[in-house]
């Protein structure tokens, strides 16, 4: 997004404009934002062309096609002016990379990924053709990629099946490349449904292979070749693909099916609006494009009323979402690695002669998080003593913690001495996203399986994953309880939505997806607001949401500024809920705040000692360490629960039992179903957990208290 220009306005039909999103021959596209906090990208018709009956009758015409279709798949239409001196029209804004964007930067999709897409887009049309219009620009620049899936944009030349074209006969209407044969031949105002049909299956080829499927150049050769050749889909070995597109690009419109018959033609799905579906490359872009128009200066505290005290200026942009790479090359040496090895004593050593059996903890046990690191190295080892202690065990198992201090250069001097180590038959751990983040690549290599319980990240940059289990729930998928408990009450009809850069990529990424989501799960609406890391005075920020009538705060950040918050708000008369990322869930946070702390809520991906099913793991964590387990201890006991539960499966029964590969103890934890601790764990084909299984709590007398499951269904 570019930065407004002296000439461009500040506000434009109850919109203030945050920033231009593109331009072209005929207007600008800008990002604006209501008094409601609504994002919405307004085209606004240039002067010259406004002038223009003609024009004007176009741009009718595409603003009562969009209004026409409603669909999840397509941005709907927001507010529209026809007839005023600059015509505009203002459409909801959905953050993300074009399909064009997305496959040339990430490469081609696979066959899966193209079926959803195109059974997605498939409804995109069918809602499009139900209206009674025809797109006739279906191509990968107009489909957005999004956090919950594609969206069908642009219908400035659409037009009604029963209008009069306003063209000449002959006028090629659309982008060549991705015509129909009858669109390629003049004849544009014969262009029906099966037209976009045929666009669509231009669309997918591309999908599938990065290039169009009747290839590029002049173009008068170009739609000759659209006309009269076959296309061209090398490449493409899914042989239900080839089939799919065959269909959809022939040649006569009556032998194509519609877009109805395509949904239903295609098996795949993509559940509860998910993005799995896509690569991780691509879901690592959407994330990264989503978290960057948060960097918008009109969310950031520019608000205010004369007089009113501004936080600090906007610091230069920083790394988003999925950046990290780099910094493990960076920042090594000068760390000597330090090994915490205590194998468990008595049963839990190899025999004499043997090899030992070895989970393997990778963990942040001197760091910053280094509470969460211990906890977990606690939870694995009881689990492995239990294990040991039956009677009948298999085998014996060992526990070997490597310190990584929550440093991504130490991280990978860990991960390459466990990979090298080949009695590790698996890891649990690492604590953290940026530790995560630098070893996914050392471990798919060595092929050992790495299982995470505190790593919530959405998406890591690595291209592969195959080795890694993500067993907890994304920061993502905690998005939908914090709403779900927030809004889904009589007494809410606006949250609002604080993000404090201070949080860094997990405050990013939740503050914008629970902004984003809330009238994708409700009818309520958001007031966002971001503020720069560093801003100590929060008071005009709050002000300035209870202003725009917030009912219900969220704040996404760290323990520090949640406190600051938490006082700025104790300082109004507001009463409403009010609730935090659980990275905010520090004793700080109490101490800090004081008495405006009370009340305050969070939603958190670990259970409590307190928690129906958890007494016999508390009870033994007690004996064994001589107080409760604290957070993330039952979620690694868990880990270390599935890792030996798919190793015995594997080593079978008998006096010898058989040691699995680590390739073969990978594809067993991926089948897997383990009812654990905390929850049942299940892993879906990108090895994410299944289900978003999440714990609610809240200070109540001075204290964090456990509250039970935060709320999954339509009550709070």
């Amino acid at each position: 997004m570019e930065r407004l220009r002296p000439a461009d306005p500040s506000t434009i039909g109850g919109h203030r404009l945050l920033g231009r999103l593109g331009a072209g021959g005929m207007g600008v596209v800008y990002l604006g934002r209501t008094d409601g906090g609504a994002l919405a990208a307004i085209k606004v018709i240039l002067p010259e062309f406004a002038g223009s009956e003609d024009f004007r009758a176009r741009f009718r015409r595409e603003v009562e096609a969009a209004r026409r279709v409603e669909t999840p798949w397509a941005v709907a239409v927001t507010g529209a002016e026809t007839e005023g001196e600059r015509p505009w029209l203002a459409t909801a804004f959905v953050p993300g990379p074009a399909l064009s964007e997305a496959v040339a930067r990430c490469g081609p999709l696979p066959a899966r990924s193209v079926r959803v897409l195109g059974r997605l887009l498939s409804r995109a049309l069918t809602a499009v053709h139900a209206a009674g219009l025809v797109h006739r620009d279906v191509k990968p620049g107009n489909v957005l990629l999004t956090v919950d899936g594609p969206r069908l944009i642009d219908f400035g030349i659409a037009r009604a099946t029963d209008a009069t074209a306003l063209t000449v006969v002959g006028l090629v209407v659309g982008t060549p490349g991705f015509l129909s044969p009858e669109q390629a031949s003049g004849g544009g105002t014969a262009a029906g449904p099966a037209s976009d049909v045929f666009s669509l299956g231009c669309l997918l080829a591309y999908a599938a292979t990065g290039r169009p499927p009747f290839g590029s150049g002049a173009v008068d050769a170009l739609l000759y070749r659209t006309v009269h050749d076959a296309p061209d889909l090398e490449g493409i070995e899914d042989p239900e693909l080839r089939s799919l597109l065959g269909a959809l690009l022939a040649k006569e419109p009556g032998e194509r099916p519609t877009a109805a018959e395509l949904d239903a033609r295609i098996p795949e799905d993509a559940p509860n609006g998910s993005i799995d579906w896509l690569p991780d490359e691509v879901v690592a872009l959407i994330a990264a494009r989503s978290a960057a128009m948060l960097d918008l200066p009109g969310i950031e505290p520019t608000v205010a009323e004369p007089g009113t005290p501004q936080p600090a200026a906007r610091p230069g942009r920083r790394r988003l979402l999925l950046a990290g790479a780099g910094v493990v090359i960076a920042a090594g040496g000068g760390f000597a690695l330090r090994e915490r090895l205590r194998d468990d004593p008595g049963p839990a050593a190899a025999e004499p002669g043997e090899r030992a059996w070895i989970i393997g903890v990778q963990a942040d046990l001197s760091g910053p998080r280094r509470a969460a690191g211990r906890s977990q190295e606690r939870g694995v080892r009881l689990a492995v003593k239990q294990f040991n202690s039956r009677a009948e065990k298999p085998f014996t198992l060992t526990v070997k913690a490597l310190d990584d201090g929550g440093d991504p250069a130490r991280a990978v001097r860990a991960a390459a001495q466990f990979t090298r180590d080949r009695d590790v038959l698996a890891v649990v751990g690492p604590t953290g996203d940026d530790t995560t983040e630098a070893v996914l690549t050392a471990y798919d290599e060595a092929m050992l399986p790495v299982v995470t319980v505190s790593s919530l990240q959405l998406s890591y940059k690595a291209a592969s994953r195959k080795s890694f289990f993500q067993a907890a729930p994304t920061d993502a998928a905690l998005c939908a309880p914090v709403i779900r408990r927030l809004v889904l009450r009589p007494d809410v009809e606006r949250l609002g939505v604080l993000l404090d850069r201070a949080g860094g990529q997990s405050a990013y990424q939740v503050g914008y997806l629970t902004n984003m989501q809330t009238s994708v799960i409700t009818t309520g609406t958001t007031y966002p607001r971001v503020v720069p890391a560093g801003t100590k005075d929060l008071a005009p920020v709050i002000e300035d949401m209870l202003r725009h009538d917030s009912d219900a705060l969220f704040y996404a950040g760290d323990a520090a500024g949640a406190a600051r918050t938490a006082r700025a708000l104790g300082g109004t008369p507001f009463k409403g809920p009010r609730m935090a990322m659980h990275t905010a869930m520090e004793p700080r946070f109490i101490e800090d705040a004081g008495q405006a702390a009370e009340g305050w809520e969070f939603t958190a991906p670990y259970t409590d000692a307190t928690t129906p099913g958890a007494e016999k793991f508390a009870a033994a964590h007690r004996s064994e360490y001589g107080s409760a387990p604290a957070y993330w201890a039952a979620e690694a006991y868990d880990a270390a629960g599935l890792v030996t539960a798919a190793v015995t499966a594997l080593a079978g029964g008998g006096p010898k039992p058989v040691r699995p590969t680590r390739t073969a103890l990978v594809a067993k934890i991926a089948a897997s179903s383990y009812k654990g601790v905390s929850r049942t764990y299940a892993f879906d084909e990108l090895h994410r957990l299944k289900g978003a299984d999440a714990f609610l709590y809240g200070v109540r007398g001075g204290r964090f208290v456990h509250l039970g499951a935060a709320p999954k269904g339509e009550k709070a």
